[in-house]
């Protein structure tokens, strides 16, 4: 058999080579957050006369239009992901770009990162920016003459110039929670690949140097430093973000072991704390289904990682693995900024929960990263 034949082969999708437990966390999620969402707005609709299946109909419309994307990402073979990435790069910029623009972007929360369609949707283009610099990173950090062969410096740095662009563009919305999560995509891929510790370390200090001179010199806008404030002290800001923190930890607590039942939240159909559809849905979880249903949504998250990574150890190349490394890191990290933020265990930051949360951008985001682990699991060994 000749060898373009057997990459033919190789390349065709076969559904039966999917990860299936894989698909069974992220179906469970799916369900729960499908749930949740609905639970959380469905009577502060009700109560103004409007139609309370709204953000139920939009998040299921959100959830086809992402499975769909999801499909499509698993259609082409993701070594030929490289041929690609350079319009997929391009693209993200110029969504960023667009959002900056007086009359293009939208502002919400003091942060200019979306863009208006018709229908009232909105496009968020930091999400769909994440799958570009992940697969721009993995594309040259996989770049070598020898598989056995470190990279090199001049690799590093031209990884880091393939973030940059997008990074910088999504700093001056600004939205700080997507720069926090792609940054540790960015350092597990880097350290992942190979790359001398001193540039994980020095890319920590940098962080750190950043985050530290943005506040300082005003790129940060005051409403999200004001969410850093009431982190350190929750009565900083009583009305406004302090309020948002302490009302989420009653309501997660007031849930006990076995919750108040779905839909019976007093705390969520009062709608007591807001963005509960969208950034504070696991509140809606912690008082309606309690510890328990908190533990299962943390069960199909680790279920969920554990066939990440074992996907990622079966692959049998460097651009798959690093792939799946830095889907792995982004939705990690993005969990578990997300609950520590609703309990104040992390500075709120205004990331969704992923699977769970309500918005179209996000979710669309989500289920290609899924696709994309598909996409290595079927064809990378």
């Amino acid at each position: 058999m000749s060898q373009s034949i057997r990459y033919r082969r190789a390349s065709r999708i076969d559904f039966r080579n999917f990860d299936n437990l894989l698909n069974f966390a992220v179906v469970g999620l799916l369900l729960i957050g499908t749930l949740l969402v609905y639970a959380g707005t469905r009577e502060w609709f009700r109560s103004y006369d409007l139609d309370p299946e709204y953000y139920l109909k939009r998040h299921i419309l959100n959830i086809l239009i992402g499975s769909l994307l999801a499909y499509g990402t698993t259609l082409v073979d993701y070594r030929l992901l490289r041929a690609y990435t350079p319009i997929i790069w391009l693209a993200s910029v110029i969504g960023l770009v667009i959002v900056l623009i007086p009359g293009f972007g939208s502002k919400i929360n003091g942060a200019r990162a979306w863009i208006s369609l018709p229908g009232g949707f909105q496009l968020q283009p930091a999400e769909l920016a994440k799958i570009a610099i992940i697969i721009g990173i993995a594309m040259i950090m996989a770049d070598r003459e020898h598989a056995n062969q470190d990279p090199t410096d001049l690799d590093v740095l031209k990884a880091l110039a393939i973030a940059a662009v997008p990074v910088l563009l999504i700093v001056a919305q600004p939205d700080l929670g997507t720069v926090l999560i792609i940054s540790a995509a960015i350092l597990a891929m880097i350290g992942a690949s190979g790359a001398p510790s001193r540039w994980v370390i020095g890319l920590l200090i940098l962080a750190v140097i950043g985050v530290f001179a943005a506040v300082q010199t005003g790129a940060v806008s005051q409403y999200q430093i004001a969410r850093l404030q009431s982190f350190v002290d929750p009565s900083a800001d009583p009305q406004a973000t302090g309020y948002q923190l302490r009302q989420s930890r009653i309501t997660i607590g007031s849930g006990g072991i076995l919750g108040k039942g779905l839909f019976n939240g007093p705390q969520t159909n009062g709608r007591f704390v807001p963005e509960q559809q969208t950034d504070f849905i696991f509140t809606v979880a912690g008082e309606e289904l309690g510890f328990i249903g908190c533990s299962l949504i943390l069960g199909l998250y680790l279920l969920f990682f554990i066939r990440a990574f074992a996907i990622c150890r079966r692959s049998s190349d460097l651009f798959g693995r690093l792939v799946c490394i830095g889907v792995i890191a982004w939705f990690s990290f993005q969990a578990f900024e997300n609950i520590g933020m609703t309990m104040g265990l992390m500075p709120m930051t205004g990331v969704p929960l992923p699977f769970l949360s309500y918005g179209g951008s996000s979710m669309f985001a989500n289920l290609i990263g899924v696709g994309l682990l598909q996409n290595v699991h079927s064809r990378g060994r």
